[in-house]
């Protein structure tokens, strides 16, 4: 596997943005930088059109990447990056693109008003298919957002990285899904705040509400489970300062919730080689639309 941050760039807002984001990452991991710009050929009668003519459709495929690669070797200078032009199916191309990759980078319209992302159809085929971790980044992500305010309040990029958040399910713990998201808190010199949501059994459900004692109990049983999952990882990080937290009800609106105070979010989920639909799991899926930071997902066996 080649050690390269990819991002698929296709000259919109959402894409500049996760160019500049996967731009930082590279730099962190001290890697290069491959932008990506897929042109997916138009039928015959479009491309003989005037504007659509093929003199055309090469000048804009050139100078989308061309730009955006002086622009990011401008602002992060030292850092390699490389261009390439791939004619097929966008999704298609940039699941192809990511198997030998370490990251792979889109973009995503935010959500006006509120925090989230809007997810195309695009991106959730290339997360429900990509077999390397894969990150959505809002078309108002800033290099600020990611850090805690400055003494005066205002934000900066030169403050300590937010924490990173991991949601974990203490029943299948997955290494991958862990040491991604140790990785991505050591590089940032930041903590790790790992959530975890659980619900009582479905016999359980019904009387917990007045049974105080036996909620409590399966609370001291989730926190100790989550305690132990991550007890070898602590010590093989022992740099990472490491908060868990244990709560009652859905995941997903629990990492929502803990978005906003994160740099990154790291949400697992289970690869499945089916070709068709694009299941990526009900936390996944809840996190992607609502975070309101950018948002990795570690695909896992």
């Amino acid at each position: 596997m080649n050690r390269t941050v990819i991002v698929g760039l296709d000259g919109s807002r959402e894409s500049r943005s996760a160019a500049e984001w996967a731009a930082r990452e590279a730099q962190l991991l001290g890697v290069p930088l491959k932008l990506v710009h897929v042109w997916e050929p138009v039928p015959v009668p479009m491309a003989q059109a005037p504007l659509l003519g093929a003199e055309t459709q090469q000048h804009w495929t050139e100078r989308v990447p061309r730009e955006a690669a002086e622009g990011i070797r401008l602002r992060h200078p030292g850092l390699e990056v490389v261009t390439e032009h791939v004619s097929g199916r966008p999704s298609e191309v940039l699941v192809d693109q990511a198997r030998n990759a370490e990251l792979l980078v889109l973009g995503s319209r935010g959500l006006s008003g509120i925090g989230g992302f809007m997810v195309g159809s695009v991106g959730l085929a290339v997360v429900a298919h990509a077999e390397r971790p894969t990150v959505l980044v809002r078309a108002e992500e800033l290099a600020a957002d990611e850090h805690e305010m400055d003494p005066a309040g205002i934000p900066s990029a030169a403050t300590p990285f937010r924490p990173v958040v991991l949601g974990l399910d203490v029943e299948s713990p997955d290494e991958e899904l862990i040491e991604f998201a140790f990785a991505a808190a050591a590089r940032r010199g930041t903590s790790l705040r790992v959530v975890h949501g659980w619900n009582p059994p479905p016999y359980y459900a019904y009387g917990l509400s007045v049974d105080l004692e036996l909620h409590g109990a399966l609370a001291r049983r989730e926190t100790t489970a989550l305690a132990e999952v991550l007890r070898p990882w602590r010590e093989k990080h022992p740099d990472v300062e490491v908060t868990e937290e244990s709560h009652y009800g859905t995941p997903g609106n629990h990492l929502v919730d803990a978005s906003r105070e994160a740099s990154l979010v790291v949400v697992g989920r289970r690869i499945r080689r089916n070709p068709f639909g694009a299941h990526i799991g009900p936390v996944a899926h809840a996190v992607l639309h609502h975070s309101a930071a950018p948002v990795a997902v570690v695909p896992h066996n």
